[in-house]
């Protein structure tokens, strides 16, 4: 066997170990072609490689490949490549303090390894692509990791927190789960102090920090449910119900999750719109702008404003 063959089977055996959980060493010289012992010695050169490889012995045992104390180089087929890279790609532009000069860093990394047909292939889909994504407000990874060791520990967690009229105080949760909006993100949590459900903007935290007290975690809304709820219905002193003349998934495709909630509804072929706002004729003028016969649910005034609004379109148009 040349140098080339062994290298070669090396890494066949890494993509077999990454392919699932465990192997035994006669499944393993089956897949390879090679005796239980070449095995043996192909394992030894992946530990030497910095591949944590275990061992269980006796009926029934076999090799994992187990998390080390360094990443060595990963082993990725063509799909994954190019999957990889262009995550890494948006991900340069994402909320997370840090991470896009992070993933910048291993997409150079990548790019490095990766033969020019795939390197080629990346940058097409780059070069092709662009976003729609605005701007988002950056958290601080270090709050993230404390936020989510938080969640699975079950621990109170204490913070000075800037409410919308900016007054900060002092709160202590008990955090159940972090939720991702796009631009945003949020905290989930019980509000020791106010005994209630509660949201948190992640931007709005200040030294943030967890306890020792742990807690019994207890029964809670959906996470995301109850976040988009928050976030469409509760910061708004009007919410407004439309019936639409369209399938769910069409609007869904249209009104952000973080920006309105879609329902299903009793007509097929109709379903139906929650959405908070400031304004009546805003929210009447944006659901017109979504193209679909609509139905003002409630509220009343949200009627009224939208009959006034149509006066005033119809005006614009001028006699027919």
């Amino acid at each position: 066997m040349t140098v080339e063959g062994t290298t070669e089977r090396v890494l066949r055996l890494l993509a077999l170990l990454q392919r699932r959980p465990s192997w035994t060493a006669t499944d393993l010289a089956a897949e390879l072609g090679v005796t239980d012992r070449s095995v043996r010695r192909d394992v030894e050169r992946l530990r030497a490689l910095g591949y944590p490889v275990h061992a269980t012995p006796g009926v029934g045992g076999g090799y994992q490949l187990g998390a080390g104390t360094r990443l060595p180089p990963l082993l990725l087929d063509d799909e994954e490549a190019i999957a990889t890279a262009v995550s890494l790609r948006l991900a340069s532009g994402g909320t997370v303090a840090g991470a896009g000069e992070a993933a910048l860093r291993a997409l150079a990394k990548l790019d490095q390894v990766m033969p020019p047909r795939l390197r080629a292939e990346v940058r097409a889909v780059h070069g092709a692509t662009d976003t729609l994504v605005g701007p988002g407000i950056e958290i601080d990874a270090e709050l993230l990791v404390t936020l989510a060791r938080a969640c699975r520990d079950a621990v109170r967690v204490r913070f000075t927190y800037a409410g919308r009229d900016a007054a900060r105080q002092e709160r202590t949760v008990e955090p159940v789960r972090m939720v991702a909006t796009g631009r945003r993100w949020y905290l989930m949590a019980w509000d020791v102090d106010r005994d209630d459900w509660r949201t948190f903007r992640l931007d709005r935290m200040r030294d943030v920090a967890a306890t020792t007290w742990r807690f019994r975690p207890r029964e809670h809304p959906d996470p995301v449910d109850y976040v988009r709820r928050s976030v469409t219905e509760a910061p708004y002193p009007y919410l407004a119900r439309f019936r639409l003349r369209a399938e769910p998934d069409q609007v869904r495709r249209l009104v952000p999750p973080q920006v309105g909630r879609v329902e299903d509804d009793d007509r097929e072929g109709w379903c139906v719109l929650v959405a908070g706002g400031v304004d009546l004729d805003l929210l009447a003028m944006h659901v017109a702008r979504l193209g679909f016969e609509a139905e003002v649910l409630s509220p009343p005034e949200l009627l009224a404003a939208a009959r006034v609004l149509a006066a005033r379109v119809a005006a614009m148009a001028g006699p027919g």
